[in-house]
């Protein structure tokens, strides 16, 4: 099996996987094996596609560009920075994970990124995704990322069929409150927690790129 064969084998397993342990196999394995030693199985895969998906993608560097990113790294910056934004509000107050009163806090009013979408998380995953494909041209890069963006957004869409299911009125009341989009139902503010943590993430992370070697990005590129 060639590198490009091995990489496009990880990049599928990874939301396949995702989709049928989150779904079908969901019910069944949490009743063999309990909560805990569910999230411990769905956690090993993930994290074993990740790898698979790391090692071979790391096997192809220095593959070509497909065209030139250079004139898009302010907006994909920006949109970075928004979707570490978005994942960093969603790390509270967020009915969507796996909690035992999440129905409460569903009930409360919308507020912070949940204004923008009420999946944030997922929002700040496929953004990603979508920068990286712009700012990172190269065939490998776009399996990776094509994997999380499809991961993030059927996941999403998953999402909000089991939780109607698992949490019955509650969830179709947050739903009908909230959108799927990011900003159908208008500008919000994603509130100071979200942007302050968001902000040090994104840093952080733009930083790190620098530090391992890759192109720097975002306000370090002007150091």
């Amino acid at each position: 099996m060639n590198g490009e064969a091995a990489l496009a084998l990880w990049a599928a397993a990874f939301p396949a996987t995702h989709l049928l342990l989150s779904h079908p196999f969901r019910a069944p394995l949490v009743r063999r094996l309990g909560a805990g030693g569910f999230m411990a199985l769905y956690s090993l895969v993930a994290l074993l596609c990740l790898w698979g998906m790391s090692e071979a993608y790391k096997a192809l560097s220095g593959a070509p560009h497909l065209f030139d990113p250079l004139p898009f790294w302010w907006p994909v910056s920006l949109v970075t920075w928004f979707a570490m934004v978005l994942f960093a509000g969603s790390l509270r107050g967020n009915p969507a994970l796996p909690q035992p009163d999440a129905d409460k806090i569903a009930a409360r009013p919308v507020g912070g990124v949940y204004a923008i979408t009420r999946h944030p998380m997922m929002w700040g995953f496929a953004l990603w995704a979508l920068s990286h494909m712009v700012i990172n041209p190269t065939l490998p890069s776009w399996m990776v990322s094509t994997s999380i963006l499809f991961t993030a957004l059927l996941g999403a869409a998953g999402q909000d069929v089991k939780k109607r299911k698992l949490m019955g009125e509650a969830w179709k009341d947050w739903q009908a409150r909230t959108s799927f989009w990011p900003f159908a139902k208008g500008f919000a503010h994603p509130g100071a927690f979200a942007l302050i943590l968001g902000t040090l993430l994104f840093l952080a992370v733009t930083w790190a790129h620098g530090w391992l070697g890759a192109y720097p990005t975002g306000l370090w590129r002007l150091l």
